[in-house]
């Protein structure tokens, strides 16, 4: 089977999350800056938070875009995934309502490190499904960013119960290290329409 209903279904999985999250975003009940102060905490967490659920979907469209067809096991491999990220708007709400509180940060720290443990199983699945002329895993090679930010998380996890502005820094290098560009999937995607083209 193609990947058109899976990126599909996707992309309005992807929409929905980030619609609940700017939902959050409550209008203050006054007309100065005072009545604004009260919603930075919350401002702050969405903010974080849609710039992990659009890198997790430009980085999911890519993916897809090197995966010509999709396997039963890549169908469920992607629902884990979007289980993962749909949990976004409940900790992000809880993180950004509680001024980034020890516990709900760290919960937070859960659901984007498992997010990538998900993208993880399902980047490995698609490779698998390819055989050995994977060009995805021509693309992303040992995933070493992937495997990094997992590990991140999993560090800032703990630390939000010791110092959480070092757990919520540890969360937005995070999110800074994967807004540089990775070319290597446009690349090879280029090559391989070009060579279709040819």
């Amino acid at each position: 089977m193609g990947n058109e209903r899976l990126t599909a279904f996707s992309d309005g999985v992807f929409a929905i999350i980030i619609t609940i999250m700017v939902l959050e975003l409550k209008v203050p009940h006054g007309t100065d800056l005072a009545a604004l102060s009260g919603l930075l905490p919350i401002f702050l967490a969405y903010v974080l938070s849609f710039l992990v659920v659009g890198i997790y979907w430009n980085n999911h469209h890519h993916m897809f875009c090197l995966t010509d067809r999709v396997t039963g096991g890549i169908l469920w491999a992607n629902l884990h995934l979007l289980f993962w990220i749909s949990l976004m708007p409940f900790v992000t709400a809880w993180m950004g309502e509680n001024h980034f509180a020890p516990l709900p940060t760290a919960l937070y720290g859960i659901v984007p490190m498992f997010s990538g443990v998900a993208y993880f199983i399902l980047e490995r699945t698609i490779i698998r499904s390819q055989g050995a002329g994977s060009k995805l895993k021509a693309a992303v090679g040992s995933d070493a960013k992937g495997k990094i930010s997992v590990l991140l998380y999993a560090i800032g996890i703990p630390l939000a119960f010791v110092h959480q502005i070092l757990a919520d820094a540890i969360y937005v290098l995070v999110a800074l290290m994967w807004l540089i560009p990775d070319r290597r999937i446009e690349a090879l995607f280029n090559e391989t329409a070009e060579d279709r083209g040819a």
